[in-house]
């Protein structure tokens, strides 16, 4: 009885150890197996990961803002992770939004203030674009200051020192009426270079009626019959049309000062005509000028990889809406500036 009992415990044992070895050998497979899946969902099955979602704000020059909707919404298209949110409020409000943190990018059509530089202003000339003045379309004396133009000296008289209040100090017609002058209220690059091309210093020198934005001194000048004022090229000529826009004619600018517009300075009637004289070097600088876009410091690498994209392939769509690409040595040096 005793040997047969203790066989029944032999047994027993065996049977237990064997179950206990086969339960360590099933668990071991199982997390070798779990393993093995891991691993190959992570190099085989995994799908890559879709590209992180980006919006990009922009701010600033009236200049540049129909060439920069044109740009993001060709960008967008390509690439349809990034979003752009563009808005265009003046040079001045631009910058202020992008040194704030208010906007990643501000859209700058005057050279930096040195102010702006030391607060980390990162500038990437992109395209050319130009100021031109404008006089309503339907002027008395239209023919006369398109047949003669006006000089600096003539555009300081009339924007800088307000000496020339009347159409007969200008054009010697005998016409007394007042010339009435529109400028900018807001800070803007059109008013720093239209300045500058009236041997002016900056936009406070300018006087006149103050106009907010672009379309508004665009506007006030179509409602005054005896109004000048200035725009950027494109709210002075119609985008699809690439005619002055009705209700307006540019002033011709008198290069030589002899008095009258020479056939090789007349070269307005169409914006095409006008920015091939640009990209020719016909239209003095000011108040043709570089456009910009800025960043507080370097630019990210999403903002980075959309300023080579306007710098190679971008700039097919330049001279199309109206503005002047870059020389090539000058987009060299744009794209080595954001790391080709």
């Amino acid at each position: 009885m005793l040997f047969q009992s203790f066989r029944i415990r032999t047994l027993l044992i065996m049977v237990i150890i064997l179950l206990l070895a086969a339960c360590g050998g099933t668990q071991e497979t199982a997390s070798d197996t779990n393993t093995a899946a891991d691993n190959s969902s992570t190099t085989e099955t995994q799908p890559a990961a879709e590209e992180e979602e980006v919006t990009i704000s922009v701010s600033g020059a009236f200049a540049l803002f129909p060439l920069m909707t044109v740009w993001a919404e060709a960008y967008q298209t390509l690439h349809p992770n990034v979003t752009f949110d563009v808005q265009a409020g003046g040079a001045g409000k631009g910058m202020t939004d992008m040194l704030s943190g208010v906007a990643d990018i501000a859209m700058l059509s005057r050279e930096p203030r040195q102010e702006e530089l030391e607060q980390g202003s990162f500038l990437v000339p992109v395209t050319i674009d130009s100021v031109v003045g404008t006089v309503n379309a339907t002027n008395p004396n239209l023919e006369a200051l398109l047949a003669q133009g006006i000089t600096p000296e003539e555009a300081n008289g009339i924007w800088i020192t307000g000496e020339i209040t009347t159409w007969d100090q200008l054009l010697g017609n005998g016409n007394t009426d007042a010339i009435n002058v529109y400028t900018r209220s807001d800070s803007s690059g059109a008013a720093e270079m239209w300045a500058l091309f009236s041997l002016g210093e900056a936009q406070e020198d300018l006087v006149g009626t103050a106009v907010n934005g672009d379309p508004g001194v665009a506007e006030a000048v179509r409602q005054d019959p005896l109004g000048v004022g200035y725009n950027n090229v494109g709210f002075a000529y119609d985008q699809t049309t690439g005619q002055p826009i009705d209700g307006l004619r540019i002033i011709p600018i008198d290069l030589d000062g002899n008095g009258q517009l020479d056939e090789a300075e007349n070269f307005y009637a169409t914006r095409d005509e006008f920015t091939t004289a640009v990209a020719e070097g016909l239209y003095p600088f000011p108040p043709a000028r570089v456009l910009y876009l800025v960043t507080k410091g370097e630019p990210n690498a999403a903002i980075a990889n959309f300023y080579r994209w306007v710098l190679t392939d971008g700039q097919a769509f330049v001279t199309d809406a109206g503005y002047v690409k870059l020389t090539d040595a000058r987009i060299q040096e744009a794209l080595t500036l954001v790391g080709e």
